[in-house]
């Protein structure tokens, strides 16, 4: 499967399977929230929404958590949205703070991470979700994972 850009629109958002290892996480987790999250994945038996990373440094723009449950439950690899970092608005969660793009590939580069609830990607027209079976994810040998288009996510 080639992974290219994603267009903005999220019926036509396509993701990538990667491994868990190859992105970049640039922002601290919850861990009462990854546990909740990993617990909703596991009944579910199923990952069902990609993680939105930036298409050419390979950070994660959003869901740190669901990337920390990936490595918990040792996937090989998992869906991926791949973005401009262009086509995705950036806020602090933060009163009064500001965060830049330049700002977070810093922090990407140097192998730190911004405390949690510091970095907001907003996506104008929302993103896809996907119904990949676990087992997939988990599977030695390299598979398609075919995308799912539609809107919102678990």
């Amino acid at each position: 499967m080639r992974c290219e850009r994603a267009s903005v629109r999220p019926d036509r958002m396509e993701h990538c399977p990667l491994s868990a290892a190859q992105l970049i996480p640039t922002e601290e987790v919850n861990p009462d929230r990854v546990d909740a999250l990993q617990a909703q994945i596991l009944q579910a038996g199923s990952w069902t929404a990609p993680i939105t990373a930036e298409k050419d440094a390979l950070f994660v723009m959003d869901d740190y958590h669901r990337l920390t449950v990936a490595h918990r439950l040792r996937l090989t690899r998992m869906p991926v949205l791949l973005l401009d970092n262009d086509s995705v608005r950036v806020e602090s969660w933060r009163p009064g703070g500001n965060i830049t793009p330049a700002e977070i590939f810093a922090m990407a580069r140097s192998g730190r991470k911004f405390p949690y609830k510091t970095t907001r990607h907003v996506f104008a027209h929302g993103l896809p979700t996907c119904d990949v079976p676990l087992e997939l994810l988990s599977s030695p040998t390299p598979m398609e994972i075919a995308p799912v288009f539609s809107a919102g996510a678990l």
